[in-house]
């Protein structure tokens, strides 16, 4: 299934997709700490809710594949989940609750691998399994990479989040609790300010605590 692309704002009719359109993402623009308390860090700069959903199954593997990503631009790959109030076509980013069903951080300090390491290494792809218990309904998958390697100043950090619009079909009956996407981060956390460049054995992976059926 095919996610955004703001090239597609300049087809008529633009394609019907899975990906939330993100058409003012032309430069491959980021959120920083300061658009924390604001509409973007949901689902990225102008963001509205995708056309379609794509069918998946609890317990699945979907592979999310990215552009080419710079090897300098470190941090942790995080991934979270909101149930939608019927059709996630007509979703209010604003008000979805998000939990989070995956993070990758800091993997190895001494050779400085990272969740974005391991994604850019993997011909720049990322593979995230859809919890099995939770309960069938339309979801929004919101997939982000961190970039830290200007982190170490103030409102140095990028937020690179994408959503996705999923059906899934389960015989799970969990419904997690979810937060806003406004409250997953402040500028002073210490995940979110973070000096990549000075000597450091681990990373605190910023955001709320993984969801136990991840």
């Amino acid at each position: 299934y095919k996610g955004y692309n703001p090239s597609y704002q300049y087809e008529k009719p633009p394609p019907t997709v899975v990906g939330w359109s993100t058409p003012d993402d032309l430069q491959n623009t980021f959120v920083s700490p300061s658009g924390y308390d604001g509409p973007d860090i949901a689902c990225h700069v102008g963001a509205t809710p995708a056309g379609a959903e794509a069918p998946v199954n609890a317990g699945d593997t979907i592979e999310v594949q990215w552009t080419p990503w710079p090897a300098s631009h470190k941090g942790p790959v995080i991934d979270y989940l909101a149930k939608c109030d019927g059709s996630c076509t007509t979703a209010d980013k604003s008000k979805l609750k998000f939990f989070k069903i995956s993070e990758v951080g800091l993997v190895d300090a001494a050779k400085d691998v990272w969740g974005a390491t391991q994604l850019m290494n993997n011909n720049n792809s990322w593979l995230v399994t859809i919890p099995t218990g939770i309960a069938p309904g339309n979801y929004v998958l919101r997939h982000e990479i961190i970039a830290l390697h200007a982190a170490g100043q103030t409102n140095g950090a990028q937020n690179y989040p994408f959503c996705y619009s999923l059906a899934i079909s389960s015989d799970g009956t969990a419904n997690p609790e979810g937060v806003l996407a406004t409250s997953f981060y402040k500028p002073a956390d210490p995940g979110i300010h973070f000096d990549l460049f000075v000597k450091y054995t681990d990373y605190p992976i910023p955001g709320p605590p993984l969801y136990s059926g991840a």
